[in-house]
């Protein structure tokens, strides 16, 4: 089943309606079923990033955005556990810090691309800029840009401003052989609360809990309405959005994995063909070994 086409977001200057996307998604699977098909992904993941590594031609950039406690790291860890770490990069962005304030706001991630034949992971991204920025819009004010004097400057105009900026640079991204795949996990309020309430109940996951999140919560009608603006804006061609039913953990990293296992299929990585000087230079080799 190809998942891409049930959870892709179309391209699409109207908001998106996130209230009628599904938070869960029942697949008529069993879990050993579905434990299943996952390993079996981990396997052929694996693979095709050994193939992608040894043609050293593209690159991959898989970007994860949610709510908190939606899931982002134990997918990460779920899916690409089976992954060559010589080839992967994983990478997870907080608040910035000066040094970061003190660039463009793409600048932190264009640091973090791939190489080419990596696959680098995004916990969270410069989508953190029209969201949680969105939210806070006092944030913007630490980066001191010509155009904002007060956190009332950032109107819808500059909102869309950011998106145009970022399509570019996922375009530009693309023509340089980098392949941009983006998972938003759709984890439902009453969801939220339920994991919130485990971290608390259970001793071994206090240390997940932050207070703050809390907060966060209370204005989760404003990160709606800001997903709701930003994805349908920002999935293209070269590099579509995904909204992944993320209530059920095991259905959804299954799913994340098959998405991300047909795209690199897709892709097709090929092992380098040896050179002539390379045929010669085997028969030499097969020789001196005996």
């Amino acid at each position: 089943m190809d998942y891409r086409s049930q959870f892709l977001i179309t391209n699409n200057s109207e908001k998106l309606n996130l209230s009628s996307m599904p938070t869960a998604r029942d697949l008529g699977m069993g879990e050993k079923e579905i434990e299943k098909r996952l390993k079996k992904n981990r396997k052929e993941l694996a693979e095709l990033q050994e193939r992608l590594y040894a043609e050293d031609r593209r690159g991959v950039l898989i970007v994860f955005q949610a709510m908190d406690a939606a899931g982002k790291d134990s997918t990460i860890r779920e899916v690409f556990t089976g992954l060559n770490p010589q080839g992967t990069g994983f990478y997870s962005f907080k608040a910035p810090s000066k040094e970061e304030l003190s660039h463009d706001f793409l600048w932190r991630c264009n640091k973090c691309l791939p190489p080419k034949g990596h696959i680098n992971v995004f916990n969270r991204s410069h989508y953190e800029e029209t969201l949680v920025v969105r939210v806070h819009p006092e944030y913007l004010m630490g980066q001191r840009l010509p155009e904002i004097s007060s956190p009332a400057d950032a109107t819808q105009g500059f909102w869309d401003g950011r998106f145009d900026m970022i399509n570019d640079w996922e375009e530009r991204l693309a023509k340089n052989g980098i392949t941009v795949l983006k998972f938003f996990l759709n984890v439902g309020l009453d969801e939220q609360k339920n994991r919130f309430l485990r971290r608390l109940n259970k001793p071994e996951k206090n240390w997940k809990f932050n207070f703050g999140d809390l907060k966060e919560r209370a204005l989760w009608g404003d990160y709606m309405d800001a997903y709701s603006d930003m994805l349908p804006k920002t999935s293209t061609s070269q590099a579509p959005w995904y909204a992944i039913p993320a209530d059920d953990k095991p259905t959804m990293r299954m799913m994340i994995s098959e998405i991300v296992k047909d795209t690199l299929k897709d892709m097709s990585p090929e092992y380098p063909k040896a050179s002539a000087d390379f045929e010669a230079e085997k028969v030499e080799a097969f020789r001196i070994l005996g």
